[in-house]
């Protein structure tokens, strides 16, 4: 007798898109930052023609996988298009990395060196994978954007959707729990730490195409905690936004912006103290 559920999953198995696997593309992901940082690879190259090897090597894995993906998606560009663009921007995309590597090393007092930073923080390893995932979110690529991302989530408790907009000299400070989202746009040397959200006011479906997230504007400081939320909501430069802050106005450059907690006290009266 055939087990109606195991006709289900049968029948699923074969209305699935056959798509890379998560585990593939984080592969592919981690064997192109081995290559782009010394730091985190164990192979040390002896000629510069086995280095190259390897680089084409990614490139050939990267190119069947958009191939895998055009069978199941229209794509705006062909695979070796897509390929050939992503490649351009790699050279652009080490740089910003290194600047952000030098940016957390000059914020974090307890880094010793930018080798230490790209070897050890989870903070400079998730951004590393957003800016790869966001040149792919850039070129329309479907899926693996997201499926990077959340690689770099589930690794890091750090989760920034490929389609945000990240400056340059990016800092992120222990970073668990940080969630930045899809239409956010951050300056340059802008510095977070753990528990920042930058999200919207509603998560309403109809909402998808208009912007929702906030603005960060350049040399901005966010401590632990703080909640920005809203598509207009803008933080203007040289502001310093407290932990624990709770914000869905925008507010004018050079602004300091501190919670007052609420304490309560014995004969049930509440006293603000400011922190």
């Amino acid at each position: 007798m055939q087990d109606p559920f195991l006709k289900t999953l049968f029948e699923a198995h074969c209305c699935n898109k056959r798509l890379p696997s998560p585990d593939s593309v984080s592969q592919m992901a981690d064997h192109l930052l081995q290559l782009l940082f010394p730091e985190l690879s164990e192979k040390r190259y002896v000629s510069l023609r086995e280095l190259q090897q390897d680089y084409e090597q990614t490139r050939l894995e990267f190119f069947r996988m958009i191939e895998i993906i055009e069978k199941e998606f229209s794509l705006k560009y062909n695979p070796q298009g897509i390929e050939e663009a992503f490649y351009s921007k790699l050279p652009q995309t080490r740089e910003s990395l290194l600047k952000d590597a030098h940016a957390i090393c000059e914020g974090d007092p307890a880094a010793t060196s930018t080798q230490e930073v790209i070897r050890t923080y989870p903070g400079f390893l998730a951004i590393a994978i957003y800016r790869l995932a966001h040149e792919l979110y850039n070129l329309e690529v479907p899926l693996i954007p997201r499926v990077l991302t959340e690689y770099a989530h589930s690794l890091t408790g750090i989760e920034i959707h490929p389609g945000a907009t990240i400056g340059e000299y990016f800092c992120i400070d222990h970073g668990t729990g940080i969630v930045i989202g899809q239409t956010a746009e951050i300056g340059n040397h802008v510095k977070l730490y753990q528990g920042v959200t930058l999200g919207a006011l509603s998560v309403s479906k109809e909402m998808k195409d208009t912007k929702r997230h906030p603005t960060i504007e350049d040399n901005v400081i966010i401590y632990a905690g703080a909640t920005i939320l809203g598509g207009q909501t803008v933080v203007g430069h040289d502001t310093i936004i407290g932990g624990s802050v709770w914000l869905t106005k925008s507010i004018p450059p050079h602004s300091r912006l501190y919670h007052q907690p609420q304490i309560k006290q014995k004969n049930d009266n509440l006293k603000s103290v400011k922190i």
